[in-house]
């Protein structure tokens, strides 16, 4: 069991915890002023250390290098001892198994580093089989320039055995380059050992100046994950080496690890800089999402517009002209990079009003693509009458490929030069004589019912709200019930279900709502505690178990022998079951048995 080791928060499959030694420590983070090693066990039998709580004590072991067969590593496999202080355990990555240890240092770094695949097979690998709040460490791996994307892949722990080593044969270490010390005609750099003139400069100072780096990179990083953008930091970072590159591609590959430890939305703005952008787990669930759950309810044509610097779109200049000319006589769906396309009931949903582009008037090939790509799959699962694309020349191409396989769907482009041009805006009013427009009651309910299936799933909306009224104004409404209020109710108002979240654009349940999730064939999220009221927030001990489709800020019905509530998940389902420390969720509304 974890004992010493706690995830405080997550970004991803990185995460900022706390290695709780006598003096706790902030990781990700250098460990070599608290690592005590009792040494490997191929010379000689080593008895098992004391240990103290101010370390994290490396137990014996036999650190096996890469390649490593089966047989061999089952025939020096060491029983780990079951210690009652901070410990680490050496393991092989194609040999891994969970011991109790707090920590797991893999011991084939060397086998991997500098390789892509293998260092993105290794991590997994490792990741897989040992608990979720148990550390890993990566011996003689961290620079200054990888430090971001290796903590990013989930590792947590480094020492500065490698940065040491490269200063001392005279290598300059910095976020995006490895100098030969006598190719430097001034110092880059204003760390204390770089305060000096350049002649005094020698390779023990070259040695200070990389540990000094790679500790700065490592607290940028820290910072980082706590706001929720190390992702935008390490597609920037990534690019200064291409193994780096590669892996950052490879672990886009593996969308099941990184979505499972991706929250639902974030409080940060997300830079879409580049187009590894395009590969995020955010942008290709809001795509999978747009186009497997939500469903368009509005008899009406579809009108395709560009997206706006301001978010939401519809706060912008540009919409507001559109939509004094479309008078809600036609549905809207926005074209974005990297967002793809944003029906308008989602305008607020996480990510589509939290993210900054690059704007440059051409599309990359690689946007291009995609965007088709995405439009093409919504109009296949919505059926519209027409298409409107008022749109500039450079979406064009977007919109036709989107139609190919669509020659039954008429297009009409009504944009002249530029969308808000007195002659476009009368082209896109001529497109849409004749229509009839839809109410404000049509417009709360669609959206409300919008964010529903979006949230819980395909159907959501009508499965869990059927009848029901809106109150309240956007982007605030509340979904009550069309039934009287029961006992205990405000007897002048319907029983209140659900409220909008506007920074987020989700839903979020009152117990009543709670209630009727679980009646329905939605399938819930529960998350099963033990015997006691929460009040606030609900700890991982006190889980009892949880659906592994938990993702963190996930809604989540909570159930106990003495309590029944609902809340939000602050960490995925596996980790509320798995962690032994750490908040598992919060509760909003509770109620006793």
């Amino acid at each position: 069991m974890t004992e010493y080791f706690e995830v405080l928060s997550r970004d991803g499959a990185a995460r900022v915890a706390e290695l709780r030694l006598a003096d706790p420590l902030a990781t990700p983070a250098l460990v070599d002023d608290v690592v005590a090693d009792a040494g490997g066990l191929w010379p000689e039998h080593r008895d098992v250390p004391e240990g103290s709580d101010d370390e994290l004590t490396v137990l014996p072991h036999r650190g096996l290098p890469a390649g490593t067969a089966d047989e061999v590593a089952e025939s020096f496999a060491v029983d780990y001892p079951d210690v009652d202080y901070p410990s680490a355990a050496v393991v092989n990555s194609e040999h891994v198994r969970a011991c109790g240890a707090d920590a797991y240092a893999l011991s084939d770094v060397q086998g991997f580093l500098g390789h892509a695949r293998g260092l993105k097979d290794a991590v997994l690998r490792a990741k897989d089989a040992i608990p979720e709040d148990a550390a890993l460490y990566l011996s003689g791996a961290a620079t200054p320039r990888n430090v971001a994307v290796l903590a990013y892949a989930g590792v947590d722990l480094f020492d500065a055995d490698r940065a040491i080593t490269l200063g001392t044969q005279g290598r300059y270490l910095t976020t995006d380059e490895n100098h030969f010390l006598e190719d430097l005609d001034e110092l880059p750099c204003a760390c204390e050992a770089c305060r000096q003139p350049r002649d005094e400069f020698d390779r023990s100072d070259c040695v200070d100046h990389n540990v000094a780096v790679l500790e700065a990179e490592l607290a940028r990083v820290r910072g980082r994950i706590r706001d929720g953008r190390l992702r935008d930091y390490v597609e920037g970072q990534a690019r200064q080496d291409q193994w780096l590159t590669a892996l950052v591609r490879e672990l886009d590959q593996q969308y099941g690890y990184l979505e499972a430890r991706t929250p639902i939305y974030r409080n940060a703005h997300m830079d879409a800089t580049t187009e590894d952008t395009l590969n995020r787990v955010e942008i290709q669930r809001f795509a999978q999402r747009v186009t497997e759950r939500y469903r368009n309810r509005f008899d009406a044509p579809l009108v395709l517009v560009p997206c706006s610097a301001t978010k939401p779109y519809s706060e912008s200049q540009s919409h507001y002209q559109f939509r004094e000319v479309i008078q809600y006589r036609a549905h809207v769906a926005s074209i974005t990079s990297p967002i793809g396309v944003v029906p308008q009931e989602l305008e607020l949903t996480y990510p589509a009003q939290h993210y900054d582009t690059v704007v440059t008037g051409e599309w990359t090939d690689g946007e291009v693509a995609f965007v088709a790509e995405v439009l093409e799959r919504y109009l296949a699962s919505n059926d519209y009458p027409r298409v409107i694309a008022h749109v500039p020349e450079d979406y064009r191409e977007i919109v036709e490929r989107a139609l190919a396989d669509h020659p039954d769907l008429d297009v009409e482009f009504t944009v002249a030069d530029h969308p808000t041009t007195d002659e476009s805006l009368a082209n896109l009013g001529r497109a849409l004589d004749g229509e009839s427009a839809y109410g404000k009651r049509e417009r709360q309910r669609n959206t409300v019912k919008a964010m529903a299936d979006y949230q819980f799933g395909a159907g959501a909306g009508d499965e869990l709200f059927g009848d029901f009224e809106v109150t309240s104004r956007y982007p605030k409404l509340q979904v009550r019930a069309d039934e009287p209020p029961s006992s205990g109710d405000d007897q002048n108002a319907a029983p209140q279900l659900a409220t909008m979240v506007p920074n987020y654009g989700t839903l979020s349940f009152t117990l009543r709502g709670a209630r009727r999730w679980l009646d329905s064939a939605v399938p819930a999220k529960r998350v099963e505690i033990d015997a006691f009221v929460p009040h606030g927030s609900v700890l991982a001990p006190g889980v009892v178990d949880a659906d592994d489709d938990i993702r963190e800020g996930d809604e989540v019905v909570v159930e106990g022998p003495e309590a029944f509530a609902v809340g939000r998940a602050q960490t995925n389902g596996a980790a509320m079951v798995e962690a032994t420390r750490g908040e598992a969720c919060t509760v909003r509304h509770v109620e006793e048995r």
